[in-house]
Protein backbone atom coordinates (compact mmCIF):
# COMPACT_ATOMS: atom_id res chain seq x y z
CA UNK A 1 0.00 0.00 0.00
CA UNK A 2 1.03 3.31 -1.18
CA UNK A 3 2.32 5.60 1.87
CA UNK A 4 -0.69 8.76 1.76
CA UNK A 5 -0.57 11.31 4.84
CA UNK A 6 -3.06 13.51 6.35
CA UNK A 7 -2.98 16.61 8.59
CA UNK A 8 -5.22 16.32 11.68
CA UNK A 9 -5.74 19.46 14.40
CA UNK A 10 -7.18 18.03 17.46
CA UNK A 11 -8.19 20.72 20.45
CA UNK A 12 -9.12 19.23 23.69
CA UNK A 13 -9.89 20.85 26.90
CA UNK A 14 -6.62 20.91 28.75
CA UNK A 15 -4.18 21.05 25.58
CA UNK A 16 -3.92 21.61 21.24
CA UNK A 17 -2.29 18.47 19.00
CA UNK A 18 -0.88 18.77 15.74
CA UNK A 19 0.29 15.57 13.91
CA UNK A 20 0.50 14.02 10.84
CA UNK A 21 -0.77 10.61 10.66
CA UNK A 22 -0.49 8.05 7.83
CA UNK A 23 -3.12 5.69 6.05
CA UNK A 24 -1.65 2.68 8.34
CA UNK A 25 -2.30 4.58 11.46
CA UNK A 26 1.05 5.61 12.10
CA UNK A 27 1.87 9.00 13.72
CA UNK A 28 4.79 10.69 11.74
CA UNK A 29 5.11 13.81 13.72
CA UNK A 30 2.97 15.09 16.70
CA UNK A 31 2.97 18.00 18.85
CA UNK A 32 1.49 18.71 21.83
CA UNK A 33 0.78 22.48 23.56
CA UNK A 34 -0.94 22.58 26.62
CA UNK A 35 -2.57 25.80 27.55
CA UNK A 36 -1.37 27.67 29.97
CA UNK A 37 -4.66 28.83 31.07
CA UNK A 38 -7.47 26.50 30.00
CA UNK A 39 -9.87 28.82 30.89
CA UNK A 40 -10.68 31.73 33.07
CA UNK A 41 -13.60 32.05 35.99
CA UNK A 42 -14.65 35.54 36.46
CA UNK A 43 -16.98 34.32 38.85
CA UNK A 44 -17.16 31.24 40.86
CA UNK A 45 -18.75 28.75 38.51
CA UNK A 46 -17.88 30.73 35.19
CA UNK A 47 -15.55 29.21 32.27
CA UNK A 48 -14.60 31.58 30.07
CA UNK A 49 -11.65 32.34 26.95
CA UNK A 50 -10.63 34.24 24.49
CA UNK A 51 -10.99 31.77 21.07
CA UNK A 52 -7.99 33.39 19.61
CA UNK A 53 -5.84 32.21 22.73
CA UNK A 54 -6.32 28.70 21.58
CA UNK A 55 -5.59 29.23 17.98
CA UNK A 56 -2.54 31.06 19.61
CA UNK A 57 -1.56 27.68 21.22
CA UNK A 58 -2.05 25.87 18.27
CA UNK A 59 -0.19 28.18 15.89
CA UNK A 60 2.77 27.24 18.25
CA UNK A 61 2.14 23.27 17.81
CA UNK A 62 1.91 23.84 14.04
CA UNK A 63 4.99 26.10 14.08
CA UNK A 64 7.20 23.87 15.58
CA UNK A 65 5.63 20.63 13.56
CA UNK A 66 6.01 22.39 10.32
CA UNK A 67 9.92 23.44 11.16
CA UNK A 68 10.69 19.83 12.25
CA UNK A 69 8.81 18.17 9.22
CA UNK A 70 9.29 20.21 6.22
CA UNK A 71 9.80 17.18 3.85
CA UNK A 72 6.62 15.37 5.10
CA UNK A 73 4.47 18.36 5.61
CA UNK A 74 4.84 18.87 1.11
CA UNK A 75 3.27 15.05 0.87
CA UNK A 76 0.09 15.85 2.92
CA UNK A 77 -3.10 15.39 1.27
CA UNK A 78 -5.00 17.24 3.69
CA UNK A 79 -5.91 18.49 7.20
CA UNK A 80 -9.05 18.75 9.10
CA UNK A 81 -9.78 19.86 12.84
CA UNK A 82 -11.31 18.18 15.87
CA UNK A 83 -12.59 19.82 18.59
CA UNK A 84 -14.35 20.35 22.08
CA UNK A 85 -17.93 21.10 22.26
CA UNK A 86 -21.12 23.22 23.18
CA UNK A 87 -18.22 26.24 23.59
CA UNK A 88 -20.26 29.29 22.21
CA UNK A 89 -18.46 32.07 20.18
CA UNK A 90 -19.27 35.17 19.82
CA UNK A 91 -17.95 37.60 16.71
CA UNK A 92 -19.29 41.06 15.36
CA UNK A 93 -20.47 41.88 11.71
CA UNK A 94 -16.18 42.16 10.88
CA UNK A 95 -15.74 38.40 12.48
CA UNK A 96 -13.86 40.24 15.78
CA UNK A 97 -14.49 38.38 19.05
CA UNK A 98 -16.99 40.61 21.06
CA UNK A 99 -16.75 38.33 24.10
CA UNK A 100 -14.84 35.52 25.46
CA UNK A 101 -15.98 32.10 24.63
CA UNK A 102 -18.40 30.59 27.41
CA UNK A 103 -16.87 26.93 27.43
CA UNK A 104 -18.55 23.83 28.40
CA UNK A 105 -18.02 23.40 31.56
CA UNK A 106 -19.61 26.80 32.39
CA UNK A 107 -22.30 26.30 35.07
CA UNK A 108 -24.08 30.04 34.88
CA UNK A 109 -27.68 29.65 34.31
CA UNK A 110 -30.04 32.71 32.99
CA UNK A 111 -33.07 33.21 34.45
CA UNK A 112 -35.61 32.73 31.23
CA UNK A 113 -37.00 36.79 31.33
CA UNK A 114 -37.44 36.08 27.96
CA UNK A 115 -40.14 33.33 27.98
CA UNK A 116 -41.25 30.32 25.68
CA UNK A 117 -44.43 30.88 23.17
CA UNK A 118 -47.56 29.60 25.94
CA UNK A 119 -48.56 26.59 23.10
CA UNK A 120 -44.62 25.81 22.86
CA UNK A 121 -44.56 25.52 27.05
CA UNK A 122 -47.75 23.42 26.69
CA UNK A 123 -46.63 21.36 24.56
CA UNK A 124 -43.24 20.39 26.52
CA UNK A 125 -44.88 20.14 29.65
CA UNK A 126 -47.98 17.38 27.55
CA UNK A 127 -44.91 15.76 26.60
CA UNK A 128 -43.37 15.48 29.94
CA UNK A 129 -40.52 17.29 29.27
CA UNK A 130 -41.06 20.50 30.93
CA UNK A 131 -37.92 20.53 33.28
CA UNK A 132 -35.14 19.34 30.59
CA UNK A 133 -36.57 22.31 28.48
CA UNK A 134 -36.13 24.55 31.32
CA UNK A 135 -32.53 23.42 31.94
CA UNK A 136 -31.53 23.49 27.93
CA UNK A 137 -33.03 27.07 27.82
CA UNK A 138 -30.86 28.00 31.23
CA UNK A 139 -27.70 26.50 30.05
CA UNK A 140 -27.63 28.19 26.56
CA UNK A 141 -25.00 31.41 26.48
CA UNK A 142 -27.65 33.21 24.12
CA UNK A 143 -30.16 33.95 27.05
CA UNK A 144 -27.59 34.98 29.55
CA UNK A 145 -26.17 37.28 27.15
CA UNK A 146 -29.21 39.09 26.76
CA UNK A 147 -30.17 39.37 30.55
CA UNK A 148 -26.79 40.39 31.15
CA UNK A 149 -24.71 41.87 28.91
CA UNK A 150 -27.41 43.19 26.64
CA UNK A 151 -24.79 45.83 24.63
CA UNK A 152 -22.50 42.69 23.70
CA UNK A 153 -25.41 40.84 22.71
CA UNK A 154 -26.22 43.83 20.26
CA UNK A 155 -23.02 44.00 18.72
CA UNK A 156 -23.38 39.94 17.90
CA UNK A 157 -23.86 38.85 14.48
CA UNK A 158 -22.42 35.62 14.23
CA UNK A 159 -23.07 32.78 17.00
CA UNK A 160 -21.03 30.26 16.06
CA UNK A 161 -19.51 26.77 17.73
CA UNK A 162 -15.48 27.36 18.64
CA UNK A 163 -14.63 24.71 15.81
CA UNK A 164 -16.24 27.06 13.16
CA UNK A 165 -13.95 30.36 14.32
CA UNK A 166 -10.76 28.08 14.51
CA UNK A 167 -11.73 26.76 10.41
CA UNK A 168 -12.29 30.64 10.06
CA UNK A 169 -9.19 31.54 11.04
CA UNK A 170 -7.45 29.44 8.73
CA UNK A 171 -9.35 29.35 5.13
CA UNK A 172 -11.54 32.33 5.85
CA UNK A 173 -14.69 30.07 5.52
CA UNK A 174 -17.21 30.35 9.04
CA UNK A 175 -19.06 26.73 9.06
CA UNK A 176 -18.30 23.04 9.90
CA UNK A 177 -20.22 19.99 9.58
CA UNK A 178 -23.15 19.01 11.47
CA UNK A 179 -21.04 16.64 14.00
CA UNK A 180 -19.15 19.68 15.01
CA UNK A 181 -22.34 21.76 16.05
CA UNK A 182 -23.08 19.71 18.88
CA UNK A 183 -24.66 21.86 22.15
CA UNK A 184 -26.80 24.62 22.73
CA UNK A 185 -27.63 25.12 19.32
CA UNK A 186 -30.52 24.79 17.23
CA UNK A 187 -29.71 21.77 14.93
CA UNK A 188 -31.72 18.98 13.39
CA UNK A 189 -29.37 16.36 13.51
CA UNK A 190 -31.45 13.96 11.87
CA UNK A 191 -31.07 16.04 8.91
CA UNK A 192 -27.92 18.06 9.41
CA UNK A 193 -29.03 21.00 8.82
CA UNK A 194 -30.27 24.12 10.84
CA UNK A 195 -33.69 24.45 11.61
CA UNK A 196 -35.40 26.79 9.31
CA UNK A 197 -36.97 29.10 11.65
CA UNK A 198 -36.11 29.89 15.40
CA UNK A 199 -39.57 29.79 16.13
CA UNK A 200 -39.53 25.93 15.14
CA UNK A 201 -40.08 24.06 18.34
CA UNK A 202 -37.15 22.52 19.18
CA UNK A 203 -35.31 25.83 17.74
CA UNK A 204 -36.96 28.27 20.17
CA UNK A 205 -35.61 26.95 22.84
CA UNK A 206 -32.28 29.00 22.35
CA UNK A 207 -33.10 32.00 20.79
CA UNK A 208 -30.87 32.12 18.52
CA UNK A 209 -31.41 34.41 15.43
CA UNK A 210 -31.08 31.92 11.97
CA UNK A 211 -29.13 34.34 10.52
CA UNK A 212 -26.73 34.26 13.55
CA UNK A 213 -25.67 30.55 12.61
CA UNK A 214 -22.35 29.48 10.56
CA UNK A 215 -22.84 27.78 7.34
CA UNK A 216 -23.37 23.50 7.60
CA UNK A 217 -20.83 21.36 5.35
CA UNK A 218 -21.87 17.73 4.83
CA UNK A 219 -19.09 15.42 6.47
CA UNK A 220 -16.43 14.08 3.94
CA UNK A 221 -16.79 17.17 2.01
CA UNK A 222 -13.78 20.25 1.65
CA UNK A 223 -15.02 23.51 3.16
CA UNK A 224 -11.52 25.89 2.56
CA UNK A 225 -8.40 25.59 2.14
CA UNK A 226 -5.21 27.33 4.08
CA UNK A 227 -5.21 31.17 3.16
CA UNK A 228 -1.99 33.46 3.11
CA UNK A 229 -2.83 34.69 6.48
CA UNK A 230 -2.55 31.03 8.05
CA UNK A 231 0.52 30.05 6.51
CA UNK A 232 2.05 32.51 7.92
CA UNK A 233 0.94 32.06 11.41
CA UNK A 234 0.79 28.23 11.41
CA UNK A 235 3.35 27.29 9.13
CA UNK A 236 0.76 25.16 7.06
CA UNK A 237 1.06 24.57 3.64
CA UNK A 238 -0.21 27.43 1.69
CA UNK A 239 -4.03 26.57 -0.24
CA UNK A 240 -4.05 23.30 1.79
CA UNK A 241 -7.52 21.94 1.66
CA UNK A 242 -9.73 21.18 4.62
CA UNK A 243 -12.10 18.40 4.90
CA UNK A 244 -15.13 18.67 7.35
CA UNK A 245 -15.19 15.65 9.66
CA UNK A 246 -16.58 15.86 13.53
CA UNK A 247 -16.22 16.69 16.87
CA UNK A 248 -13.86 15.50 19.35
CA UNK A 249 -16.03 12.34 20.65
CA UNK A 250 -17.32 11.32 16.94
CA UNK A 251 -13.44 10.99 16.12
CA UNK A 252 -12.69 8.97 19.37
CA UNK A 253 -14.96 6.73 18.73
CA UNK A 254 -13.77 6.34 14.81
CA UNK A 255 -10.37 6.13 16.23
CA UNK A 256 -11.10 3.30 18.73
CA UNK A 257 -12.48 1.30 15.78
CA UNK A 258 -16.29 1.63 17.05
CA UNK A 259 -17.70 1.45 13.65
CA UNK A 260 -20.95 -0.24 13.84
CA UNK A 261 -24.08 -1.22 16.19
CA UNK A 262 -22.23 -4.05 17.60
CA UNK A 263 -19.37 -2.16 19.11
CA UNK A 264 -20.14 0.15 21.77
CA UNK A 265 -17.21 3.01 22.43
CA UNK A 266 -16.61 4.63 25.79
CA UNK A 267 -14.73 8.27 26.27
CA UNK A 268 -13.05 8.78 30.16
CA UNK A 269 -12.45 12.00 29.67
CA UNK A 270 -12.84 14.98 31.25
CA UNK A 271 -16.43 14.77 30.35
CA UNK A 272 -17.26 10.73 30.01
CA UNK A 273 -19.78 8.78 27.48
CA UNK A 274 -20.81 5.64 26.11
CA UNK A 275 -21.67 5.83 22.64
CA UNK A 276 -22.96 3.72 19.88
CA UNK A 277 -22.99 4.47 15.95
CA UNK A 278 -25.87 3.41 13.64
CA UNK A 279 -26.67 4.47 10.10
CA UNK A 280 -30.17 5.09 11.62
CA UNK A 281 -31.30 8.07 13.66
CA UNK A 282 -32.51 7.45 16.89
CA UNK A 283 -32.98 9.36 20.16
CA UNK A 284 -32.53 6.80 23.25
CA UNK A 285 -34.48 9.02 25.38
CA UNK A 286 -37.10 12.32 24.50
CA UNK A 287 -35.05 15.15 23.46
CA UNK A 288 -31.42 13.70 23.75
CA UNK A 289 -30.71 13.06 19.93
CA UNK A 290 -27.95 11.21 17.79
CA UNK A 291 -25.36 13.17 16.62
CA UNK A 292 -23.75 13.31 13.20
CA UNK A 293 -20.88 11.12 12.89
CA UNK A 294 -17.29 12.51 11.70
CA UNK A 295 -18.48 10.41 8.40
CA UNK A 296 -21.07 10.13 6.17
CA UNK A 297 -24.18 8.88 6.51
CA UNK A 298 -24.23 7.60 10.15
CA UNK A 299 -25.06 8.59 13.75
CA UNK A 300 -24.00 8.65 16.91
CA UNK A 301 -26.15 7.83 20.11
CA UNK A 302 -24.78 8.93 23.00
CA UNK A 303 -25.50 9.03 26.96
CA UNK A 304 -22.96 11.54 28.50
CA UNK A 305 -21.76 12.15 32.62
CA UNK A 306 -21.45 15.36 32.24
CA UNK A 307 -17.42 16.54 34.36
CA UNK A 308 -17.32 12.41 34.34
CA UNK A 309 -13.47 12.23 34.84
CA UNK A 310 -13.01 16.12 36.04
CA UNK A 311 -14.22 14.20 39.33
CA UNK A 312 -11.41 12.37 39.87
CA UNK A 313 -9.10 15.92 38.88
CA UNK A 314 -11.12 17.09 42.05
CA UNK A 315 -10.97 14.28 44.44
CA UNK A 316 -7.15 14.78 44.05
CA UNK A 317 -7.03 18.41 44.46
CA UNK A 318 -9.34 18.04 47.88
CA UNK A 319 -8.13 14.91 49.28
CA UNK A 320 -4.41 13.98 47.60
CA UNK A 321 -2.12 15.74 49.04
CA UNK A 322 0.00 13.02 50.12
CA UNK A 323 -0.37 11.66 46.70
CA UNK A 324 0.58 14.58 44.71
CA UNK A 325 3.65 15.06 47.27
CA UNK A 326 4.71 11.29 46.36
CA UNK A 327 3.80 11.89 42.59
CA UNK A 328 6.30 14.89 42.70
CA UNK A 329 9.20 12.95 44.55
CA UNK A 330 8.78 9.67 41.99
CA UNK A 331 8.48 12.14 39.16
CA UNK A 332 4.82 10.63 37.81
CA UNK A 333 1.80 12.14 38.03
CA UNK A 334 -1.00 12.17 41.18
CA UNK A 335 -3.34 10.25 39.59
CA UNK A 336 -0.82 7.34 38.68
CA UNK A 337 0.23 7.54 42.62
CA UNK A 338 -3.50 6.80 43.77
CA UNK A 339 -4.46 4.39 41.00
CA UNK A 340 -1.95 1.99 42.27
CA UNK A 341 -4.96 1.91 45.39
CA UNK A 342 -7.53 0.65 43.50
CA UNK A 343 -6.28 -3.00 44.12
CA UNK A 344 -6.54 -2.60 47.45
CA UNK A 345 -10.43 -1.80 47.44
CA UNK A 346 -12.39 -4.91 46.42
CA UNK A 347 -15.36 -4.45 43.47
CA UNK A 348 -17.90 -2.95 44.90
CA UNK A 349 -15.80 -0.58 47.26
CA UNK A 350 -17.43 -2.29 50.51
CA UNK A 351 -20.87 -1.23 49.54
CA UNK A 352 -20.09 2.04 48.85
CA UNK A 353 -22.14 3.74 46.15
CA UNK A 354 -21.79 7.09 44.03
CA UNK A 355 -24.10 8.32 42.08
CA UNK A 356 -22.18 10.86 39.89
CA UNK A 357 -24.22 13.91 38.83
CA UNK A 358 -21.55 16.32 39.79
CA UNK A 359 -23.69 18.28 37.12
CA UNK A 360 -27.50 18.20 35.58
CA UNK A 361 -27.75 16.62 32.65
CA UNK A 362 -30.37 16.31 30.17
CA UNK A 363 -32.15 13.12 31.72
CA UNK A 364 -32.39 14.39 34.75
CA UNK A 365 -31.98 17.98 35.15
CA UNK A 366 -33.17 17.99 38.99
CA UNK A 367 -30.51 15.34 40.53
CA UNK A 368 -27.59 15.82 42.33
CA UNK A 369 -24.63 13.42 43.38
CA UNK A 370 -25.76 10.82 45.67
CA UNK A 371 -22.93 8.83 48.06
CA UNK A 372 -24.84 6.22 50.09
CA UNK A 373 -23.04 3.19 52.08
CA UNK A 374 -20.90 5.27 54.30
CA UNK A 375 -19.64 3.09 57.31
CA UNK A 376 -16.52 3.06 59.15
CA UNK A 377 -14.69 0.62 57.08
CA UNK A 378 -14.01 3.18 54.20
CA UNK A 379 -11.27 5.30 53.58
CA UNK A 380 -10.81 8.02 50.66
CA UNK A 381 -9.75 5.26 48.76
CA UNK A 382 -12.88 3.45 48.75
CA UNK A 383 -14.68 6.88 47.77
CA UNK A 384 -12.27 7.35 45.06
CA UNK A 385 -13.11 3.50 43.58
CA UNK A 386 -16.49 4.61 44.56
CA UNK A 387 -16.72 7.66 41.88
CA UNK A 388 -14.76 5.26 39.17
CA UNK A 389 -17.71 2.69 39.57
CA UNK A 390 -20.44 5.02 39.46
CA UNK A 391 -19.55 6.49 36.58
CA UNK A 392 -19.40 3.10 34.81
CA UNK A 393 -22.67 2.51 36.51
CA UNK A 394 -24.29 5.58 34.86
CA UNK A 395 -22.73 4.59 31.67
CA UNK A 396 -24.26 1.27 31.67
CA UNK A 397 -27.28 2.71 32.29
CA UNK A 398 -27.00 4.99 29.24
CA UNK A 399 -25.89 1.92 27.44
CA UNK A 400 -29.17 0.33 28.22
CA UNK A 401 -30.95 3.03 26.77
CA UNK A 402 -29.13 2.65 23.71
CA UNK A 403 -29.63 -0.68 23.30
CA UNK A 404 -33.60 -0.84 23.96
CA UNK A 405 -33.48 1.65 20.69
CA UNK A 406 -31.26 -0.61 18.69
CA UNK A 407 -32.18 -3.66 19.50
CA UNK A 408 -28.51 -5.12 18.44
CA UNK A 409 -25.77 -7.10 20.78
CA UNK A 410 -22.71 -5.47 21.97
CA UNK A 411 -19.71 -7.41 20.93
CA UNK A 412 -17.16 -5.37 22.92
CA UNK A 413 -16.51 -2.12 23.87
CA UNK A 414 -13.43 0.60 23.07
CA UNK A 415 -12.22 2.43 25.37
CA UNK A 416 -10.27 5.66 25.00
CA UNK A 417 -9.35 9.27 27.08
CA UNK A 418 -7.05 9.94 30.68
CA UNK A 419 -9.35 6.87 32.50
CA UNK A 420 -8.03 4.49 29.75
CA UNK A 421 -4.42 5.30 30.28
CA UNK A 422 -4.59 3.27 33.89
CA UNK A 423 -5.71 -1.17 33.50
CA UNK A 424 -7.39 -1.30 36.86
CA UNK A 425 -10.42 1.09 35.56
CA UNK A 426 -10.62 -0.72 32.24
CA UNK A 427 -10.84 -3.82 34.01
CA UNK A 428 -13.75 -2.41 36.28
CA UNK A 429 -15.12 -1.58 33.15
CA UNK A 430 -15.17 -4.83 31.63
CA UNK A 431 -16.52 -6.31 34.91
CA UNK A 432 -19.06 -3.97 36.13
CA UNK A 433 -20.34 -4.15 31.76
CA UNK A 434 -19.17 -8.05 32.06
CA UNK A 435 -18.01 -7.81 28.31
CA UNK A 436 -14.67 -7.61 26.94
CA UNK A 437 -12.95 -4.24 27.02
CA UNK A 438 -10.38 -3.55 24.40
CA UNK A 439 -8.10 -0.56 23.97
CA UNK A 440 -6.38 1.23 20.99
CA UNK A 441 -2.41 1.36 20.64
CA UNK A 442 -2.53 5.04 21.28
CA UNK A 443 -4.42 7.42 23.06
CA UNK A 444 -4.31 10.37 20.60
CA UNK A 445 -7.83 8.27 19.26
CA UNK A 446 -9.35 11.70 18.69
CA UNK A 447 -6.74 12.53 16.23
CA UNK A 448 -6.71 8.98 14.94
CA UNK A 449 -10.22 8.85 14.24
CA UNK A 450 -9.86 12.62 12.64
CA UNK A 451 -7.30 11.39 9.86
CA UNK A 452 -9.15 8.13 9.31
CA UNK A 453 -12.16 10.41 8.11
CA UNK A 454 -10.19 12.32 6.09
CA UNK A 455 -8.70 9.04 4.32
CA UNK A 456 -12.26 7.82 3.76
CA UNK A 457 -13.38 10.90 2.15
CA UNK A 458 -10.21 10.85 0.51
CA UNK A 459 -11.69 7.09 -1.20
CA UNK A 460 -8.50 5.71 0.46
CA UNK A 461 -10.34 3.22 2.00
CA UNK A 462 -13.56 1.54 0.24
CA UNK A 463 -15.47 1.07 3.23
CA UNK A 464 -15.08 1.93 7.27
CA UNK A 465 -14.12 -1.76 8.00
CA UNK A 466 -10.95 -1.26 5.64
CA UNK A 467 -10.18 1.60 7.11
CA UNK A 468 -10.19 -0.14 10.62
CA UNK A 469 -8.30 -3.05 9.47
CA UNK A 470 -5.35 -0.72 8.00
CA UNK A 471 -5.51 2.05 10.51
CA UNK A 472 -6.60 0.90 14.22
CA UNK A 473 -4.68 -1.27 16.27
CA UNK A 474 -5.16 -2.87 19.74
CA UNK A 475 -2.55 -3.25 22.60
CA UNK A 476 -4.92 -4.74 25.59
CA UNK A 477 -7.84 -6.30 26.24
CA UNK A 478 -9.39 -6.75 29.52
CA UNK A 479 -12.16 -9.45 29.97
CA UNK A 480 -14.38 -9.55 32.85
CA UNK A 481 -13.71 -11.26 36.10
CA UNK A 482 -16.74 -13.44 36.74
CA UNK A 483 -17.08 -13.16 40.30
CA UNK A 484 -16.36 -9.23 40.49
CA UNK A 485 -18.78 -9.14 37.49
CA UNK A 486 -21.73 -10.80 39.51
CA UNK A 487 -21.16 -8.45 42.55
CA UNK A 488 -21.54 -5.59 40.53
CA UNK A 489 -24.91 -6.48 38.83
CA UNK A 490 -26.14 -7.39 41.87
CA UNK A 491 -25.53 -3.76 42.92
CA UNK A 492 -26.31 -2.00 39.97
CA UNK A 493 -29.66 -3.84 39.57
CA UNK A 494 -30.44 -3.65 43.18
CA UNK A 495 -28.93 -0.61 44.28
CA UNK A 496 -27.48 1.83 41.93
CA UNK A 497 -30.78 2.04 39.43
CA UNK A 498 -33.07 2.35 42.38
CA UNK A 499 -31.36 5.95 44.12
CA UNK A 500 -32.75 8.25 41.49
CA UNK A 501 -36.24 6.95 41.71
CA UNK A 502 -36.03 6.63 45.41
CA UNK A 503 -34.53 10.57 45.83
CA UNK A 504 -36.28 12.02 42.91
CA UNK A 505 -38.39 14.03 45.15
CA UNK A 506 -35.76 14.92 47.79
CA UNK A 507 -33.53 16.09 44.91
CA UNK A 508 -36.86 18.57 43.67
CA UNK A 509 -37.24 19.44 46.99
CA UNK A 510 -33.04 20.56 47.61
CA UNK A 511 -32.87 22.20 44.21
CA UNK A 512 -36.15 24.71 45.77
CA UNK A 513 -34.13 24.97 48.51
CA UNK A 514 -31.10 26.18 46.96
CA UNK A 515 -32.39 28.48 44.74
CA UNK A 516 -34.67 29.99 46.93
CA UNK A 517 -31.52 30.46 49.46
CA UNK A 518 -29.19 31.31 46.16
CA UNK A 519 -27.14 28.54 47.73
CA UNK A 520 -24.99 25.86 45.17
CA UNK A 521 -25.31 27.37 42.36
CA UNK A 522 -23.69 30.56 40.13
CA UNK A 523 -26.70 32.23 39.88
Amino acid sequence: MEEKTVLTIDFGTQSVRVAIVNNAGKFLAFEKQPYEKPYFSPKPGYCEQYPQKYYEYMCMASKRLSEKNADLLKKVQSFSITSFRDSATFLDENFAVVRPSIIWLDQRQAKLKEKLPKFDSFLFWVIGMRNTIILNRKRCPAHWIKENEPENWQKIRHYVPMSSYFNYRLTGVLGDSASNMVGHFPINFAKGKWYKSEKALKAVIYGIPTSYLPEIFPTGTVSGKITNMAHMETGLPLDLKMICTGNDKSCEALGSGAINENIAHISYGTASSVAVTSKKYIESEKFLPSYVCAYPGWYSSEVQVYRGYWMLSWFLKEFGTEESAEATIEKISPEEVINKKLSEIPPGSNGLIVQPYWGPGLRRPLAKGAVIGFYDVHTKYHIYRAIIEGIAYELKEGLNLIKKKTHKKIQYITISGGGSRCDAICQITADIFNIKVVKPYTYETSSLGCAIAQFYALKEFKNLDEAKRQMVKYTKVFTPNAEAAKKYEYLFKNVYTHIYPELETSYKNLTKYLQENNEGSVE
